[in-house]
């Protein structure tokens, strides 16, 4: 059997897969077992924030793979002490420290705790759209129902309002609301945003009626939106904030950063994560911070973000484009499962939604000026051969 049957067999058949076995990457590229290269504009569920095997993250994780693999958070580590210092001292706002898991999924479930403890309260407020995790308390809050569908709630007392509409969020809280939950841009649903003016009501609200906001910024944060963090954008920072897919340079970690008077609440045994945290997950943490910094890959993906809104819209078939920085929509007048297998034959990868008109670009935020020419020269190919 070959690679591809191997999986088939063998693995649970959870996702539909491109018609590839992948065997190497490098930077916005990565290869077949063929030999064949690909440009990738959706970076693996936008987890090759830096691109592939960034030569820092490589150098950090083998250096510490040497002196310690791994340990548990019962006892204190110097490389995990680096990196939560270095996350929290990224965000403006009042986040004092960092709890360390392995995925988005963890963190909103962990952030969805810390709430409901510190409030004392049942009740949350989510969005029509969202997407969350797969985890079951994460899909309680996830608006998108068809990842939900035969599964059931275990959280009760979950209300979902519609995203961008505040006067919809005002109708739903109460008393027993405990927090606020949202993607700071709702990309499966199609990377759909609200104004800036929502995101900023939001928060007077919140502040107003002592509601924790968690933002989930598991694909927004770390420089994506063209800022290190969304809200940013509009002078908006949350009360606890979650963070995955390229937070370690392609390694599994997950993080919640926590505001200063939640984490006050927070007792020993409240929380735990084996293998959150650990020395060479840290390590990848630490030197994906710094490479964001030194390489200016806010201001990359700010400005190749804004080349290709202005050069996409001009595309025929393409009705409009949304997002920010390096996570967009491109809606279409045709299915964009057609315009990605026709890209894929060009030695594109791009991704899809929820949305059947919508393809999603989740490119690294290395990605280079020559790069996304070509990019957009084959697109405009594909889109002017007649879908």
């Amino acid at each position: 059997m070959d690679t591809k049957q191997i999986e088939d067999k063998y693995q649970l058949p959870t996702y539909h897969k491109f018609p590839l076995v992948i065997e190497k990457g490098r930077g916005a590229y990565i290869w077949d077992e063929k030999g064949n290269r690909y440009l990738d504009f959706y970076g693996g569920h936008a987890v090759a924030l830096l691109g592939h095997c960034h030569p820092a993250v490589i150098k950090a994780v083998n250096g510490q793979m040497r002196r310690l693999i791994f340990y548990s958070n019962a006892v204190y580590n110097s490389m995990r002490a680096k990196a939560a210092k270095s996350l929290v001292s990224l965000a403006p706002g009042s986040f004092s420290s960092v709890f360390f898991c392995n995925s988005g999924t963890e963190a909103n479930e962990t952030a969805l705790k810390l709430a409901k403890k510190f409030t004392g309260r049942d009740e949350i407020i989510s969005f029509e759209g969202s997407f969350h995790g797969r985890t079951i308390g994460s899909l309680s809050v996830t608006g998108l129902k068809k990842y939900k569908e035969n599964v059931g709630s275990i959280i009760s007392k979950v209300k979902f309002a519609k995203f961008g509409d505040i006067d919809a969020v005002k109708k739903l809280i109460t008393k027993e609301t405990a927090t606020i939950i949202l993607e700071s841009i709702q990309s499966i649903a199609g990377v759909r945003e609200a104004s800036g003016k929502f995101y900023q009501q939001l928060r007077k609200i919140t502040k107003e009626r002592k509601i924790i906001l968690i933002f989930d910024e598991v694909q927004t944060g770390l420089g994506r939106s063209g800022k290190m963090f969304f809200g940013e954008h509009f002078g908006v920072m949350p009360d606890l904030l979650t963070l995955a897919k390229g937070l370690a340079g392609g390694l599994p970690a997950g993080a919640v950063m926590v505001s200063e008077k939640i984490a006050k609440s927070v007792q020993y045994g409240d929380q735990g994560c084996t293998f959150g945290g650990g020395p060479v997950i840290s390590a990848a943490i630490l030197s994906t911070i710094d490479a964001i910094q030194k390489e200016k890959l806010c201001e990359n993906a700010g400005r190749v973000g804004k080349i290709l809104k202005k050069e996409l819209i001009s595309l025929s078939h393409v009705e409009k484009v949304t997002g920010e920085g390096l996570l967009l929509g491109i809606k279409l007048d045709v299915p964009a499962k057609e315009v990605q297998s026709k890209l894929l034959k060009k030695f594109i990868l791009t991704g899809t939604s929820d949305d059947p008109n919508v393809l999603r670009l989740m490119p690294p935020l290395i990605i280079s000026k020559k790069e996304t020419d070509y990019f957009l020269s084959g697109l405009s190919k594909v889109l002017g051969g007649g879908i």
